[in-house]
């Protein structure tokens, strides 16, 4: 199930979760709690969450949320998260940024992959696959950047950037396709 722990509660309001939301620093708030606190800043730039002070790039609502979207406030609150990930979602944004989001968006992924329930598109998934294929066939193969036969453990240092950099590739593609669900033209 996608959606905030069930002894949980909205830091903002402190009450029981109203179209909840999950912040990309994995935070869950209401939807208009959150709207409420980027409409008292500036709604020229994405709020900052209210918990751990990251700023907050993406807003994935919960599926309970989204099975709700027939009823009108629960639409416009929904509409309102999909217009401020239109407006700060699809930027692109620094390596400190999208190392912070990392442990949100593989989380995120690895559920969806894992749930026959879901749909992740084909497309998506083989280029999911092929990442983590050829990364590890990288780290399996003998044939390194820095050998670790003559260098030690700091020709692993290749090994690991080849994981960071697989990581990071695939944080985006998934990240893309949370924004298109969520805010995307």
């Amino acid at each position: 199930m996608d959606g905030p722990p069930g002894n949980d509660c909205c830091a903002i309001c402190h009450g029981h979760f109203n179209i909840a939301c999950q912040a990309n620093c994995s935070h869950w708030f209401c939807g208009d709690c959150i709207m409420l606190v980027w409409h008292h800043g500036s709604v020229l730039q994405p709020c900052k969450c209210p918990l751990c002070r990251r700023q907050i790039t993406l807003l994935v609502p919960g599926e309970a949320s989204l099975r709700e979207r027939n009823d009108p406030h629960v639409a416009e609150v929904l509409g309102k998260i999909e217009r401020y990930n239109h407006l700060f979602g699809g930027n692109t944004s620094s390596l400190v940024q999208r190392m912070q989001d990392l442990p949100f968006l593989l989380r995120r992924l690895l559920r969806e992959i894992m749930d026959p329930q879901r749909s992740l598109p084909v497309v998506i998934k083989a280029r999911v696959y092929i990442a983590m294929v050829l990364s590890a066939v990288y780290i399996i193969s003998p044939v390194d950047i820095i050998p670790e036969g003559i260098l030690g453990i700091v020709g692993l240092l290749d090994d690991l950037l080849i994981v960071l950099i697989c990581f990071l590739h695939v944080a985006a593609i998934y990240r893309s396709v949370l924004y298109y669900r969520h805010g995307g033209s």
